[in-house]
């Protein structure tokens, strides 16, 4: 925990949901009147639930289950994983309905700023200023969430600052409002004020950025998060309350085109307060992005999403850029302006997802307590069935929005879900289908080869990427790609195997020489945030084995200008599998081959994933057959026509 940390967790993290006070109240009232139950009533429920929600679950609870300092509900799969093989479908769930949330959050927040300004200039065309500032958010991101959260961690500093003074002030005007911290004011909304239950929809939209701060703990550090939480929390209720009192003071009458959260602004302040609440909706946009690159990634590592090229704008841990993904995210939010236009109608899209993901995380952090912590059984159940009954009445409520839009985010969310399952189940179909080989029963074939002079040299080294574990197997493709047809003689056979580990950034390597000067094996154990560069690291492994005297390579022929150190040429050689015309698959399954292979040509290439220079790339094409015709029906005749 550092000052700067502080900083930057205020600018990174707490964006989303330190913005939410300019929509929250105005989603619980709608249309209805202003009275003292949905004024003192919704304060204290939103008390409560950031109590519960965010304070309890996420702050203290949550962010304790870090894979070595990353969040996110992958990462807490991640940790749980082999305790139970079901705990795959709440993650994928879960981490869906998070991506889809992603879309609809940075639309409404900017709009809900810029809106603002209607009661000033009333024709304000809020649309095109809209999509220009959501333009400019994902052009930033390149820059990493280093440079970005030291710009805005002064910026939200002064939010949180400003609303916290414009809400002690209204408060001072009428303390008595304070009284709607006790929980019974939340009750007697919900209990007793006609449909009174449905307004936790509302409710709900204060804590909606908790699931993003969990995603964005890799890149500030857990302790920076909970020491500033205190701070955003006491701001965030201060100004609940003076929205509260604002709304006191205007009491039998409906909003209409007011808002509360403006309300508290003195009118020779008003310009600047927006422009300051369009700087923190668009901070709270990329506090919900970040966290979406973080959980993308990992999404990459667990075989749940068609791989992309990642980059990494600085040295700092945790931080990532996924270019392809963030030209998505932002036609996505495109859309969904050009849809709903304005932020009123994005309230019923808002929530429905990031609600189901909540129930998604209790599930699972349930079980990392229970089985990973060891805590008592009765107390994780008493927990969870706490969080299921809260969250879960927030879901009821929030369903209510479905025909309003809701439909919107939950539409995202199962696009999501079922690209990832398709991409899982048909990734797990295809290494089923993968058979290995004992790689000692070749050997002498492959020595044999390597040194028979009258066969044309096909390569100095050839490299194969293999995904056998074991040092002794391979796959029996790569066996018949050397030695079938035209056989690929070369003077070392390299099989380099990847193994991607949890801890994010393991760099480590092993080497198995299964034949002196023919056959070496070699493994590298990456963590999940490291970039694959094995063009480069293969190439720094074999230049150190030559100096350790471990294998000798010495080509005959040099090209001008060669070191004397020269180890001669390498030729990777990928293969890839395509769906074979032979098969007879039943509809689930035609579904799941021809989605795979579809998004497969969609997702990064093998060469690219890893970092291979392209022009020392070979691509070989084999036919995946997961289940043969068994019945052909076919009939011989003669030339004449008679059977």
């Amino acid at each position: 925990m550092t000052t700067a940390g502080l900083l930057v967790a205020v600018g990174i993290v707490f964006g989303d949901i330190g913005t939410s006070p300019l929509y929250t109240y105005r989603a619980i009232i709608e249309d209805r009147a202003v009275d003292e139950t949905l004024a003192l009533g919704g304060v204290s429920a939103i008390f409560w639930t950031l109590t519960f929600q965010t304070t309890l679950k996420y702050v203290l609870l949550t962010l304790r289950a870090d894979n070595n300092g990353e969040g996110g509900i992958f990462s807490l799969y991640t940790l749980i994983r082999r305790y139970a093989k079901w705990l795959l479908f709440p993650a994928i769930a879960g981490g869906s309905f998070l991506i889809a949330d992603s879309i609809i959050t940075p639309p409404i927040s900017v709009a809900s700023a810029i809106e603002g300004l209607l009661p000033l200039y009333p024709d304000l065309p809020t649309v095109p200023i809209v999509l220009g500032i959501l333009l400019l958010l994902f052009t930033a991101q390149q820059m990493g969430t280093d440079k970005l959260g030291k710009a805005f961690g002064p910026i939200m500093t002064i939010w949180f600052t400003m609303i916290g003074i414009m809400g002690a002030v209204q408060v001072m005007q009428n303390p008595a409002v304070v009284r709607a911290l006790n929980p019974v004011y939340a009750y007697n909304m919900i209990v007793h004020y006609p449909d009174g239950f449905w307004l936790l929809g509302g409710v709900f939209l204060c804590s909606t950025g908790a699931e993003a701060l969990y995603s964005d703990m890799g890149h500030v550090g857990r302790r920076n998060v909970q020491v500033s939480w205190f701070y955003v929390k006491l701001t965030l209720i201060l100004c609940y309350l003076g929205q509260a009192a604002w709304l006191l003071d205007h009491t039998g009458k409906p909003l209409g085109n007011l808002n509360s959260f403006f309300g508290l602004v003195p009118n020779w302040f008003m310009l600047p307060a927006i422009g300051i609440a369009t700087l923190a909706t668009i901070i709270a946009s990329q506090a919900l992005i970040s966290g979406t690159f973080t959980l993308v990634s990992e999404a990459f590592r667990l075989t749940l999403l068609p791989k992309m090229r990642i980059v990494f704008p600085s040295d700092a841990r945790g931080q990532v850029y996924i270019p392809a993904f963030n030209w998505l995210l932002m036609a996505g939010c495109f859309g969904v302006v050009l849809y709903f236009r304005e932020s009123k109608n994005m309230e019923a899209a808002f929530g429905l997802s990031v609600n189901l993901t909540m129930l998604t995380t209790t599930v699972l952090l349930g079980m990392y307590l229970y089985a990973k912590k060891h805590v008592n059984g009765l107390a994780v159940l008493a927990l969870i069935l706490l969080y299921v009954f809260i969250e879960g009445s927030f879901l009821i409520a929030n369903l209510r929005k479905f025909t309003h839009g809701g439909w919107v985010s939950l539409l995202l969310g199962l696009i999501m879900l079922t690209v990832m399952l398709v991409w899982y189940n048909g990734s797990r179909i295809k290494r089923r289908l993968t058979t290995f080989v004992s790689l000692s029963d070749h050997l002498p074939l492959l020595r044999q080869l390597s040194n028979d002079e009258t066969t044309p040299k096909y390569a100095t080294n050839l490299v194969y990427l293999t995904a056998s574990p074991r040092s002794q197997q391979i796959e029996e493709q790569i066996v018949n790609s050397i030695l079938g047809g035209m056989p690929k003689r070369a003077d070392v056979y390299w099989f380099i195997h990847i193994e991607l580990v949890d801890d994010p950034y393991t760099t480590e390597y092993s080497i198995d020489i299964l034949d002196p000067e023919e056959v070496v094996r070699i493994t590298f154990r990456l963590g999940f945030r490291v970039q694959p560069r094995i063009n480069l690291l293969f190439r720094k492994v074999v230049e150190e084995m030559v100096r350790c005297h471990e294998i000798t390579l010495k080509p005959k022929y040099r090209p001008l200008g060669a070191t004397p150190d020269f180890i001669g040429d390498f030729r990777f050689v990928v293969i890839n599998r395509f769906l074979s015309y032979e098969n007879d698959l039943a509809a689930l399954d035609t579904f799941v081959m021809n989605g795979y292979f579809g998004l497969k040509r969609l997702s990064l290439a093998d060469e690219r994933a890893y970092g291979l220079d392209t022009q020392n790339v070979e691509t070989e094409q084999v036919p995946l057959v997961v289940r043969p015709a068994e019945f052909v029906r076919l009939k011989r005749v003669s030339r004449g026509g008679e059977a």
